[in-house]
């Protein structure tokens, strides 16, 4: 598809991480074993790609994966060479995503969303919606259950939506939005989501795949 005149350029970053034995949702490990859990973050990477792809379909968007864990070979042979593959870097979540926020506008994006792969809740349709919102909002947030957040989404670089806050808390949504209040930025969030992390959440995992299997 062409990007006509007044069509943004979007541009969509996924987050992930190689799924390694050991070394990947570890808090599941006593549950489900190292490979289980490593089995785990494949299929709901896997998940979230498929939603991103339907998300295709109906808007034009670019996708980039931004991975740690692994190498760019491996991640194309686990997940194709239709996808952009890019290494996370150094730095804590927060820099990480700066910087791939940073450089997607310096490459000519003007509609960047970030998400993770987390959440199986996470579909087309909620990222079509996320987008829309971020015609009218200079900030758009996807709540975590757990008080983290699922999705960003800006229009330019603000580092400091990602600086001084305790990643892996549940103060991260409330600390970014205080932070927007400071900086007179027009927000928005969208339906909370849960994550799943920890054995108790393996149930929300389950309905997405057998809501899936129903389509």
């Amino acid at each position: 598809m062409l990007n006509l005149p007044g069509n943004p350029k979007r541009h969509l970053i996924i987050f992930t991480r190689y799924p390694e034995p050991g070394k990947t949702k570890t808090r599941l490990i006593p549950v489900l074993g190292t490979v289980g859990a490593a089995n785990l973050q494949r299929q709901m990477s896997e998940y979230t790609i498929f939603q991103v792809q339907e998300l295709q379909k109906t808007i034009d968007i670019s996708v980039e994966v931004r991975f740690t864990g692994g190498n760019s070979q491996l991640m194309v042979d686990w997940l194709g060479l239709d996808l952009v593959y890019q290494f996370q870097g150094e730095g804590d979540l927060g820099s990480r995503m700066a910087r791939s926020l940073f450089e997607a506008f310096q490459s000519g994006m003007e509609e960047v969303i970030i998400i993770g792969t987390d959440c199986p809740g996470l579909n087309a349709q909620i990222l079509a919606t996320a987008f829309e919102k971020l015609h009218a909002f200079d900030l758009v947030l996807g709540p975590a259950i757990d008080g983290g957040y699922y999705l960003i989404g800006l229009r330019q670089p603000i580092p400091e939506l990602f600086v001084n806050i305790d990643w892996g808390t549940d103060r991260v949504f409330q600390k970014t939005v205080d932070i927007a209040q400071k900086l007179h930025l027009s927000y928005v969030s969208l339906s909370p989501l849960a994550d799943v992390d920890r054995p108790e959440d393996l149930p929300i995992w389950e309905q997405a795949l057998a809501s899936q299997m129903e389509k």
